[in-house]
């Protein structure tokens, strides 16, 4: 063997030690993330929650307070917002059918209460709708950590999280959701 070919042995032995070291050492790699619900701890108490301040339609001072002891399902939605858009109507049904089981839809944007007002005429909103500055940063400490809308939380008749959801409810899926608390509520 010559002295060339040693020397051409020895280099490709190095690259392929070298290879493998800094393919042992990387840390893994990130593939695609499977969907799931976002879990995220809410870091609000309860009596911050219920004093946080919000203007209804007519100007009129507001607080989540009012619903203290009722199941809140609580709405972070925008006018510009298809989804939001889209499951509003459903919202508005559900809380036909459950108002007098103790459950209250609150829908709460960030958008000028005109702009809000036109909205919940066209598309006949039963419930509550309230504007402030302070809905994205509520939203955010309730656990929308993307600020991303809709956005719901369901709080019990103490202001705990029972659930939260980034994206829109089927209506389907949230009278389930409101049976199973309510069962468990009893």
């Amino acid at each position: 063997m010559t002295a060339r070919w040693f020397y051409l042995l020895v280099g490709l032995a190095a690259l392929a030690a070298g290879t493998a070291l800094w393919l042992g050492t990387r840390p893994p790699a990130v593939g695609p993330v499977p969907a799931r619900p976002m879990i995220v701890a809410p870091s609000i108490g309860a009596a911050a929650l219920y004093a946080t301040a919000f203007v209804d339609l007519d100007g009129r001072p507001q607080t989540l307070g009012q619903f203290q002891g009722q199941v809140v399902v609580l709405n972070f939605w925008a006018t510009w917002c298809a989804p939001c858009r889209e499951e509003m109507p459903a919202f508005a049904r559900i809380q036909s059918r459950w108002a007098g089981r103790g459950v209250q839809f609150v829908g709460v944007s960030a958008e000028d209460a005109s702009q809000v007002a036109r909205f919940a005429r066209e598309v006949g909103v039963n419930y509550p709708l309230w504007v402030g500055v302070v809905a994205s940063e509520l939203s955010r400490r309730l656990g929308n950590a993307t600020g991303v809308l809709p956005h719901s939380a369901i709080l019990d008749g103490s202001g705990r999280v029972l659930e939260q959801k980034v994206g829109p409810y089927n209506e389907a899926e949230l009278e389930h959701k409101l049976q199973a608390f309510a069962a468990k509520s009893r």
